[in-house]
């Protein structure tokens, strides 16, 4: 019975919570199993070397690990939840097939442009299925001009506080059952693949990507990872095409910086699918390019900007391939005004602009956004995060993007 059959009789979430409490089992079993050979071996290795450790020692270590730890839960490693939920064949070449498309995108082999659209945050799994039942209408309907690939986004960053996304606190509760989290991701994941829609995902956490392993189609590092290391190294090393958001502050050198970084191979601790610690050494990322998403002075999509990054990028012999971003700084977080920059977008792009690539769109099924309060009151199909547009305005974007699309390459062939 595949993962779709299941879920005619059940929800996701409660399908996870089923997969998540027998895995965890499983888990506990064969830590059960090894623990005891793994404690005489390690034992005998002491004796052997001829370390000892006294009595005083050990009691010593107790007063100085873990003090501001509260508890700990064991997690279910992604070799487990990968071999009970295994991506179909169709999830597959779904996710291949986009890669490719955007790999050629960016390296201006194919004119289309690429359009990563959907929820700022996916909060509701029925409501994520049901608004890539939309983006695969549009797939089919916009193909020639746009490779679409849907905002699948599980985890948030946050200033200070608030809720940090699906993959931390699926049931909006701050139960913070991260169990169900990645169990769930992985689910949602799967279903909308397997539909034909590839899908994007922010990665705030080097450890979380192994749960979705081959379903994303195109990675994002966000505007306050930009300059982080493991951000980089971790974009060096992934399958996906991947884009570093530019910083808050607007400085572009710092985002050409980490895509130099990210093209570029590591060595650093990872973890693999079993979840043991790894030492990873990277190949680079050759697919790595700026996100362009505004600054806290506003905008940075315009014409004059894009000369500008343009020109940092050629500094650094890094080949002329941009994204904007119509939300965030770009449009001050109003849904309303992203409409605002796909024009100008379209238009740069309808006037032979090469540079600009592909866009980023935030949209649900709902226009708007709503404050996370009481769960149970939320509106269905409605964004808990930044506002985002309606269906019917996104479509309207589409057109003008594939417009735009289809004159520059005419102007290209010609």
């Amino acid at each position: 019975m595949t993962l779709s059959d299941k879920l005619q009789d059940t929800t996701i979430l409660d399908e996870a919570a089923k997969v998540k409490d027998m895995l965890l089992k499983v888990q506990a079993e064969v830590k059960e199993l090894t623990g005891k050979n793994e404690a005489d071996l390690l034992e005998r290795t002491r004796q052997s070397l001829g370390y000892k450790e006294s009595t005083d020692a050990t009691q010593v270590k107790k007063a100085l690990i873990d003090t501001r730890i509260s508890s700990k839960t064991p997690v279910i490693t992604p070799k487990m939840l990968s071999y009970v939920i295994p991506a179909s064949d169709t999830s597959a070449q779904t996710t291949e097939t986009s890669r490719k498309a955007i790999e050629d995108i960016l390296q201006h082999k194919d004119n289309r442009l690429l359009v990563v659209v959907g929820p700022c945050s996916i909060h509701d799994p029925k409501a994520a299925i049901e608004y890539a039942e939309n983006v695969k209408k549009w797939i089919e309907k916009y193909s020639n001009n746009l490779e679409i690939v849907m905002r699948a986004y599980m985890e948030k960053p946050r200033s200070e506080l608030g809720w940090k996304g699906f993959v931390y606190d699926p049931l909006l509760d701050e139960s913070n059952d991260i169990n169900l989290g990645v169990t769930a991701t992985r689910m949602v994941s799967c279903q909308i693949t397997n539909m034909g829609v590839p899908i994007a995902m922010e990665r705030l956490n080097a450890l979380t990507p192994q749960y979705v392993n081959a379903l994303v189609a195109y990675d994002v590092i966000g505007a306050r990872n930009t300059t982080d290391q493991k951000s980089r190294e971790y974009a060096s090393t992934t399958s996906s095409p991947v884009g570093f958001k530019n910083t808050p502050d607007g400085d572009i050198d710092s985002t050409a910086q980490a895509v130099v970084s990210a093209m570029h191979g590591h060595a650093f601790l990872g973890m693999g699918m079993d979840g043991a610690p790894n030492q990873i050494n990277s190949k680079g990322n050759e697919t790595a390019h700026v996100i362009l998403r505004g600054d806290n002075n506003g905008p940075n999509y315009s014409a004059e900007h894009i000369a500008k990054v343009k020109e940092v990028l050629k500094s650094k012999n890094l080949q002329e391939s941009i994204i904007v971003d119509a939300s965030h700084g770009n449009s001050s977080k109003k849904a309303s005004q992203e409409k605002v920059v796909i024009a100008d977008v379209s238009q740069q792009v309808a006037n032979g602009e090469k540079a600009i690539c592909g866009v980023m769109i935030e949209s649900n099924l709902v226009e708007g956004s709503q404050k996370l309060n009481s769960p149970e009151n939320l509106v269905y199909g409605k964004s808990i995060t930044d506002e985002c547009a309606g269906l019917d305005e996104t479509e309207e974007m589409l057109v003008m993007l594939s417009e735009a699309a289809a004159k520059r390459a005419l102007s290209i062939d010609v």
